[in-house]
């Protein structure tokens, strides 16, 4: 067996004698980079961000920030991460270290207070300064306040790529101001040169400690067939969810079998009559390579979690929990995808409206594995995803609602509807379909099937909304989609 490694800050370390639960997090702060903090240990605080080198989207390489408090370390074997420490130039003997342009800028605009949270923002902050696609400023001493709307600074930067860091001394402002002061990496700067060169191989793993193995196949069938053979593993693709299983929970498994950098399971096809999106895609990487071209899931994507854990998190994992909160099935249940699940066997295609069965169950059968999802074309022309939440960002749905529509010469043709968090699963609408095809979209026909819709699913009381209130916000949610609608035609 061969010991698993990690190259950190441009310097090979051995895993061992980590434990295989053990988080990149704590791994690290063992070895003294102690910049990685713990804040929350569940992903929504960013204290513990590092960058990862990962295939990129627009070059051979992508530095793309994650939570090292949810990523077990082992899931890091062969690959490359860049902690706050490594960022910043080292002198030669006797003269200071060169702050990296992002740790330049947070330090002469006060974006560091008490300094706790500082080494994940920057970490964050250095992974958008590194996006390729990131626009130029267009002068050195370009406003802040001149970019396209406030969220996007005049240098191309996307303030969302902080949205998973949290302050809690409310130094917002400077770090803002740090964020959209950022020019553009040099010639000469290492990490942006790294980009140009491929990523890091994945690797086979079988890193096992005491009675507790992580492993990591080569391929899909390897991994079926000893899925065959340990039922009782557990499957982690970004570990978004079994993270907060280990920390907060205390869960530990026999075996943990990673499927994130599985070949098969990382394909994007689009053809005439669909698009397939692999399972253990991140969300990051669907938004980026679709580019829009499913206007439904481009809206979805901002309001699910955070930058940071969209940078692990996948639409393979969020079915393949089965919470009944989480918020791609109600857009992927309104698009009519379906799931394909490959096991040692064979595969199947099940369509996602027939793939939940209860609380957190499903049709997936002990072995297998969702490969892909697929989602029909043509696209419904009129859709929205409206997620109610106590935060604009970064939150738990109380309520998730997705519509895709055809309406033609005012007439609604075809409608769909996908719900979340008002049920034991994630549910289509189908009585407010129903009462929505065949009539004219009005006014009229929204109230009354706004009604309907107010009665789908059995919503219940909890600490984030009572029963009465998500129904309401069912009904407002259609009102709200034929006022914006009316809008756009009218204007």
């Amino acid at each position: 067996m061969v010991a698993a490694r990690i190259t950190v800050n441009g310097k090979e370390a051995s895993v061992s004698p980590a434990a295989p639960h053990t988080t990149a997090l704590d791994f690290l702060r063992e070895r003294g980079l102690t910049g990685t903090k713990e804040g929350c240990a569940e992903g929504e605080c960013g204290a513990c961000s590092v960058l990862v080198a990962r295939p990129g989207v627009h070059k051979p390489t992508d530095w793309v920030a994650v939570n090292a408090c949810l990523v077990p370390v082992a899931a890091l074997d062969g690959q490359e991460i860049i902690t706050s420490e490594g960022l910043a130039t080292a002198g030669e003997p006797g003269k200071p270290t060169t702050l990296h342009p992002v740790q330049e800028e947070m330090a002469v605009r006060g974006g560091s207070q008490c300094g706790y949270c500082t080494p994940g923002f920057v970490c964050s902050m250095a992974a958008e300064y590194y996006r390729p696609d990131r626009c130029e400023p267009a002068h050195a001493d370009a406003d802040p306040d001149g970019g396209t709307d406030a969220e996007h600074g005049p240098n191309g930067f996307d303030l969302h790529a902080l949205s998973g860091n949290l302050c809690r001394c409310t130094g917002y402002r400077p770090i803002r101001d740090a964020a959209f002061a950022v020019g553009a990496p040099t010639d000469e700067d290492p990490l942006a040169q790294r980009r140009e060169q491929a990523p890091p191989a994945p690797v086979t793993t079988e890193y096992t400690q005491d009675d507790s193995a992580f492993v990591r196949r080569s391929t899909l069938a390897e991994t079926l067939q000893l899925l065959r053979e340990r039922p009782d593993a557990v499957v982690v693709a970004g570990s978004t969810d079994w993270g907060v299983e280990v920390n907060i929970r205390s869960r530990r498994a026999n075996c943990v079998v990673a499927v994130d950098r599985l070949p098969e399971l990382r394909e994007l096809h689009v053809a005439s009559d669909r698009i397939e999106i692999g399972a253990a895609l991140t969300l990051t990487e669907i938004e980026r390579r679709l580019d829009g071209e499913v206007p439904l899931l481009a809206e979805l994507f901002p309001q699910f979690a955070s930058r940071l854990i969209r940078n692990g998190a996948t639409l393979g994992g969020n079915l393949g929990t089965g919470s009944p909160i989480g918020d791609s099935p109600p857009v992927l249940l309104a698009l009519e995808a379906s799931v394909v699940l490959a096991g040692v066997d064979g595969e199947r295609e099940v369509p996602l409206a027939e793939y939940f069965t209860g609380y957190r169950q499903s049709v997936r059968r002990p072995g297998e594995l969702i490969r892909s999802l697929r989602v029909p074309l043509p696209l419904s022309p009129v859709t929205a995803f409206h997620k109610i939440a106590k935060r604009r960002f970064d939150d738990i749905s109380s309520v998730a609602v997705a519509f895709a529509l055809d309406i033609e010469e005012g007439i609604v043709r075809k409608a769909r509807i996908g719900l979340g968090g008002v049920a034991a699963t994630p549910i289509r609408a189908l009585a407010t379909e129903a009462a929505l095809e065949g009539r004219p979209w009005s006014k009229a026909t929204a109230e009354a099937a706004a009604r309907v819709l107010r009665g789908e699913g059995t919503p219940m009381d909890d600490h984030r909304a009572s029963s009465l209130y998500r129904s309401a916000m069912l009904g407002q949610s259609l009102l709200k989609l034929h006022a914006q609608t009316t809008e756009a035609v009218s204007s």
